[in-house]
């Protein structure tokens, strides 16, 4: 049995004047919304033998209040190749993991939601659902396979165990008002 959680990153500022979309830093309310998904991790006992996350800022930034929440130092590997990657790229990436019990992939969307429609059976209902309606920054998937190794991975071969978003656990992390 693998199990692999899925991390988007929190809300990143538009309104910083960065030359590139890699060094978007986070908001405010991503920095809440990060801490607090850390905080729901550590209660509800997620973990991780390793983990594997995009360099990019908004990502590095996610993963600094994340551990402020969970109350423990993480030590990702960093991979350029999950920046705005496909889900098959993901795919690739998750059946090259080391042969742990589990781990976490942090990085973007479309890429994460993509991955998760694929690698979970379309069941009619339920949990899948709402990640195929949206899947918000600093949302947590939680995916489980019957297999002993990484690279047996397939499509359609996962359970849906826990999906989060950040309004779950505090309605005023929900989407802003227009």
């Amino acid at each position: 049995m693998k199990t692999l959680t899925l991390l988007r990153h929190a809300k990143s500022g538009w309104d910083d004047a960065v030359q590139r979309d890699f060094d978007r830093p986070l908001n405010p309310k991503g920095r809440r919304a990060a801490a607090t998904v850390g905080k729901h991790l550590r209660r509800e006992k997620f973990g991780f033998d390793h983990i594997i996350a995009s360099p990019a800022l908004r990502v590095q930034q996610t993963l600094e209040e994340i551990a402020t929440g969970y109350g423990r130092t993480l030590a990702p590997a960093w991979d350029r190749r999950i920046y705005l990657a496909s889900a098959a790229t993901l795919l690739d990436l998750i059946r090259d993991l080391p042969d742990v019990p589990s781990a976490m992939l942090v990085g973007h969307n479309p890429g994460l939601e993509d991955l998760v429609l694929l690698l979970v059976p379309d069941a009619g209902a339920g949990l899948r659902d709402a990640v195929e309606e949206k899947y918000p920054t600093a949302s947590v998937a939680e995916l489980s396979f019957a297999v002993d190794r990484w690279p047996d991975v397939a499509e359609g071969g996962a359970t849906l165990a826990r999906f989060v978003r950040p309004r779950d656990l505090d309605p005023a992390l929900g989407p802003d008002e227009e």
